[in-house]
């Protein structure tokens, strides 16, 4: 599993106010570029996304995330409930590159490259590869435990 560096860590949390401000933005451009991809958009319940509720509830979860970066163990909830959700829905590692790749470029679009610099990318992207290792493990579990 990846470990997000302490400098990755303490970059991730300094970004928590930007993201309680623009989360949503943030979540919303990333799901305009994800849906691009017809094959992911089918994994999505259409209502969550028009009603806001999918981007609005991954706003919450990524700005519980930053804030709480440095203590996992308080995400413990919040990760179950997501790899439940991810395994009823047919999430598997292979999309989480796509994720990737649409939420970091959409987190420069929302606040910008003053803001959303190379350095705070490149700390993104490892907090985001760190939760999704973890992910991807108890997904695994959980595919395993209901086969």
């Amino acid at each position: 599993m990846r470990i997000a560096s302490e400098h990755a860590r303490s970059i991730v949390k300094s970004t928590a106010p930007a993201l309680e401000k623009h989360g949503l933005a943030i979540t919303t451009a990333m799901y305009a570029r994800l849906f691009q991809n017809p094959e992911v958009a089918a994994m999505f319940d259409r209502a969550a996304q028009e009603s806001g509720e999918q981007p609005r509830r991954l706003a919450g979860a990524i700005l519980a995330y930053a804030k709480n970066i440095d203590k996992l163990d308080n995400l413990g909830p919040a990760v179950q409930r997501m790899v439940a959700r991810h395994v009823e829905t047919g999430v598997k590692a292979e999309h989480y590159p796509l994720v990737a790749a649409a939420l970091l470029p959409a987190i420069r679009d929302v606040l910008g490259s003053d803001v959303a610099t190379d350095e705070v990318l490149d700390a993104w992207g490892e907090a985001y590869w760190m939760l999704a290792d973890i992910l991807i493990a108890a997904e695994v579990d959980a595919y395993a435990a209901a086969a």
